[in-house]
């Protein structure tokens, strides 16, 4: 990025020395995290960090109210099963699980919590859209933008998932107007758009440089200023399809903060928030769980953290993403001083409430006095009825979709836990099935795991019936429209690709792909790197791999160009698409099941796990 000159020193910037800094972070791990109760204003437990913080009078100063939210993925019904709740610590050390989430509830939060603030901004950082239910991604995610529209969003920055359909429908949603290929939904009605500004800082076009959208956005009342920069992280080429980001150049997220941070402070903007689609992984999963303990940002690691001692400390605080991790952390920027790094876990059931105090003198916030706590989007607060009668106006256009039959299953088809699941797969099957069809020849299919957004339930979502599974149970676990590829790859590069799940990017978190009946193998994890993969257990059909010889391999469009790390799919000669994979899913389920022959679940006993 361009070096800017540096400014004068600005008068009264820090109230704060390092020593007092360390005194306020011990005062503020001081106390217990609190339970939850009522509609969600519940406090993060540390002194400072309630919803109503009271300050001394001073005219100087202002509160700014900044309610936050992330990785909402267009769920604007009540998540189901384990996505619909949150874990609550208890005082004595017990945690339970809190029913959470849906824009009904969560836009009751946001408008009860502005009651009595009159300086009230709303931010989210990043996914809004994308991976979302049918609900909202039947119609390409539109629902939710209107939704989000009504729950008044001041501003976002963008996700890796707003890219899921490329640059060009995300600037429509910014934008509007009607689907280029499935037009208007209804009747008259034209699609008119995001009234709140997607920020894309660090996403720029390749032809021109620029940014994507706008890098950054001011919110202004009665004098008080405060800037939003919104950056994804840099790393989302790897896990979008490259359709999704062609024509665009990712760049490192504190290098762009950093440097539109200057060009508001040279505007006379000196309070500043980042809102990164990055985050952290808090040591307890707990969403009042206090990471500041033993000492500030103890609790938490992952990206977010070194990103948060890069960055200038010009920003005052930052709003992050993209784990789904609920905390509300204090890591020292760069000058030692404590600074907030808050997330709110992900699909609307939690949201973070951010007491900011504004000093009219410097423009700048006063950090001793930021606080902050996340609240639970309780189901027990009264619905938003404009949210609900949203809900009902597009679940009547989805119905006759959503509602048809496309298979039966015996019992549930779960993702689970461990690193081979049943639905990965049910799912890695159908798409052998369908690139059989297009080339007898094929061999095998793997699908990643971060594909499957939910489980196949058994039991029924409404009218069809038990074991019967919809259009829409179908689309919620596939909802990315990717389609099935196939390509030829050497055995060594299959071999490569086995390893690539536990070794390099994704050494740390492995990514364990979903592999169709045929391929087994032993996967050891007591092993490191590589290593983990005994290639000698490798078989295809009992025979060995051919380290020399050609295969016809299917996976989905991410994977074949080289998502998640997979750089070894990414080099597949000979290439043919295929349907989506979501139509290769319906179908299978058609072709192999019936009401009186319901499919049963696979054994998941391809990957041979060594502990």
């Amino acid at each position: 990025m361009p070096a800017t000159p540096p400014r004068p020193p600005r008068r009264g910037r820090r109230l704060l020395t390092v020593a007092a800094g360390l005194a306020t972070v011990a005062a503020l791990t001081a106390a217990s995290p609190a339970a939850a109760h009522g509609h969600g204003h519940t406090s993060h437990g540390r002194p400072g960090h309630g919803h109503h913080g009271h300050h001394a009078p001073n005219p100087r100063t202002v509160d700014v109210q900044l309610l936050s939210f992330n990785d909402f993925h267009g769920n604007l019904e009540t998540p189901a099963g384990s996505s619909g709740s949150v874990t609550e610590l208890q005082p004595d050390g017990t945690t339970k699980a809190v029913a959470a989430g849906g824009v009904e509830y969560l836009a009751s939060s946001l408008r009860t919590a502005r009651e009595g603030h009159p300086y009230s901004v709303t931010a989210a950082a990043g996914d809004l859209i994308g991976a979302s239910p049918l609900l909202s991604g039947l119609f390409h995610d539109e629902p939710t933008i209107e939704a989000m529209n009504k729950l008044d969003l001041d501003v976002t920055s963008v996700g890796n998932h707003e890219f899921d359909e490329g640059a060009t429908e995300l600037s429509r949603m910014q934008n509007g107007g009607c689907h280029p290929t499935d037009g208007c939904y209804e009747k008259g009605k034209k699609f008119q758009g995001a009234d709140f500004p997607y920020l894309t800082a660090n996403v720029t076009k390749e032809k021109t440089g620029k940014p994507l959208l706008k890098p950054y956005w001011v919110w202004k009342k009665n004098g008080v200023k405060v800037g939003f920069i919104g950056v994804t992280l840099e790393g989302t080429p790897d896990i979008v399809t490259a359709e999704g980001v062609k024509g665009l150049k990712f760049h490192d997220e504190v290098e762009t903060i950093n440097k539109y941070a200057k060009e508001l402070d040279k505007q006379g903007v000196k309070s500043i928030v980042a809102l990164i689609h990055e985050g952290g992984l808090p040591a307890n999963g707990a969403y009042n769980y206090d990471c500041d303990s033993p000492a500030a940002g103890g609790g938490i690691s992952g990206p977010i953290v070194d990103i948060a001692k890069g960055i200038t400390p010009k920003v005052d605080a930052l709003v992050t993403g993209h784990t789904h991790n609920a905390y509300v952390c204090t890591i020292p920027d760069p000058a030692g001083n404590p600074r907030l790094v808050t997330s709110a876990s992900s699909f609307g059931r939690l949201y973070t409430d951010t007491t900011l105090t504004y000093d009219r003198r410097t423009n700048d916030i006063v950090r001793t006095k930021v606080g902050s706590a996340n609240h639970v989007v309780s189901r027990t607060q009264p619905k938003a009825a404009d949210m609900t009668a949203l809900i009902s106006r597009w679940n009547t256009l989805a119905a006759p979709v959503a509602n048809q039959a496309v298979g039966w299953i015996s019992a549930d088809v779960p993702r689970g836990t461990s690193p081979e699941q049943p639905l990965g797969d049910l799912i890695a099957d159908a798409q052998l099935a369908h690139a059989k069809t297009l080339d007898p020849s094929t061999s095998l299919a793997l699908m990643n795991p971060g594909g499957i957004r939910a489980d196949l339930v058994h039991a029924a979502s409404g009218a069809e019936g038990d074991g019967v599974v919809t259009y829409g149970e179908a689309f919620t676990v596939q909802p990315f429209s990717n389609t099935v590829n196939l390509v030829t790859l050497t055995g060594a590069q299959v071999v490569s690709a086995l390893q690539e799940q536990v070794s390099g990017p994704n050494e740390a978190s492995p990514k364990i792909l979903q592999v169709s009946d045929g391929l087994t193998y032993t996967l050891d994890l007591t092993k490191s790197g590589a290593a983990r993969v005994d290639t000698s257990s490798i078989r295809l059909n009992g025979d060995p791999i051919d380290p020399a010889a050609s295969y016809r391999v299917a996976m989905n469009s991410f994977l074949a160009g080289g998502g998640d790390g997979f750089t070894s799919l990414g080099k597949g000669t000979s290439p043919l698409v295929g349907s989506d994979d979501l139509k290769a899913f319906n179908d299978y389920l058609t072709a192999n099941s019936s009401s009186a022959s319901p499919l049963a679940p696979p054994k998941a006993d391809r990957i041979t796990v060594v502990k």
